[in-house]
This record gives C-alpha cells, sequence and structure tokens, in this order.
C-alpha cells in the first residue's frame, strides 16, 4: 500500500512539472551575473529574445540594452524582439535613472508607446503582440500604478543588470482591452549583449 501512494505520488509530482502541463518551461532562471537572459508571459504566452541574424553589418539584435539621450545614464531601455516567429511579440523596458538609484523597486506607469526621447520621462513598458481576434498585431503600453520592476542586481562597472517585472497593459486603441505581463526576469550585461545570439 505504502509504495501504491509513494507511486501515486511521484507521479503526479512528474506529470505537474512535464512542460504539456507548465506553461512557465522556457522562462530563463533569474540569474544575477550578466548572463544575458530575458523572458516573460505576455497574456499567458511566452516571450523570450531570438536574434534574426548574427551579421556584423546589419544584425537583428534578438535584445539589446539602450543608453539615455543625450546622457546615457539617464534612463536605460530594454528592448527584446523575436524574430523567428511570424506571430510573436516585442516588448519595450524603459527604466528612468537606474544607475544612479540602483537596486529597489520602482513603479510602472504611463507609456506613450514611442521610446528613448519620445517616450516619456518616467519607468514604462509597452508592447506589440499578435491578437488572434482580430487576426492582427496590436500594441499594448503601461499605464500609471500598472506594475512594478524590481531591480535586484545593479553593477555599474562593466554595467550588469538584473530584475524581474509583472505589469497590466491597454492596447493603445481600446483602453478597456487590458493584459497581463508576468513573471518578467532579465540578466543582462551592456558590453557582451550585443554580441549575443538568441536561437
Amino acid at each position: 500500500m505504502k509504495k501504491t501512494v509513494l507511486m501515486l505520488i511521484t507521479t503526479m509530482l512528474l506529470t505537474a512539472c512535464s512542460s504539456d502541463s507548465n506553461p512557465n518551461d522556457g522562462l530563463p532562471p533569474e540569474t544575477q551575473t550578466g548572463a544575458n537572459t530575458f523572458g516573460c508571459l505576455i497574456d499567458g504566452k511566452l516571450l523570450v529574445p531570438r536574434s534574426g541574424n548574427n551579421s556584423v553589418v546589419f544584425p537583428l539584435w534578438g535584445a539589446i540594452l539602450w543608453g539615455g539621450i543625450p546622457n546615457i545614464e539617464d534612463y536605460r531601455e530594454l528592448e527584446i524582439r523575436d524574430y523567428k516567429s511570424p506571430k510573436s511579440a516585442t516588448l519595450l523596458l524603459h527604466m528612468k535613472k537606474v544607475d544612479s538609484i540602483g537596486v529597489g523597486n520602482y513603479n510602472i506607469d504611463e507609456s506613450n508607446g514611442m521610446s528613448n526621447i519620445d517616450g516619456l520621462d518616467q519607468n514604462y513598458l509597452h508592447c506589440t503582440i499578435f491578437d488572434e481576434k482580430t487576426n492582427s498585431f496590436q500594441q499594448y503600453v503601461s499605464f500609471d500604478n500598472s506594475g512594478v520592476l524590481k531591480i535586484k542586481y545593479l553593477k555599474l562597472n562593466g554595467l550588469i543588470i538584473s530584475g524581474t517585472f509583472n505589469c497590466r497593459v491597454r492596447n493603445i486603441q481600446n483602453f478597456d482591452d487590458i493584459i497581463e505581463i508576468t513573471k518578467g526576469r532579465f540578466d543582462i550585461k551592456a558590453s557582451t549583449i550585443m554580441q549575443t545570439y538568441f536561437p
């Protein structure tokens, strides 16, 4: 009897951890080493960076970390693209003053759907996803107090920035259409991210 119960529990645990039943499979672990990883679930669907090529002349980066304009320390923007899925998503995370403020929690506020100097002067996030209902790509933007960005590790010498985020975003054309971005995590090293190929 004990063997039967033990086998049943083991089978249940193995089934619960299988990739068929776990939508979180494919998310990278949360690290703080500059591993150049990113992952999140947008409306339950996995987004990870996937490079289009590794060309030196015209690279199609899966992930890139931009510095502020005109001052690099004003903000950082992490841009994620999946070049291998025709109906996938892109995401941009704008992080204001992280170089000077450092580790801590940041509110994610309103996005106007733009980036760098055309974006708003605060922390924000926006993404583009393929909507099966409309058979078209739709842009979703964060709004005031719609999420939290947690910077968990920041090393300025060589710039490693690691953290997590969760956020609600709304369709830029229909504010009643709100979806969630969950289990976001990243671990980026600025000096090597542009040379990293994401398969």
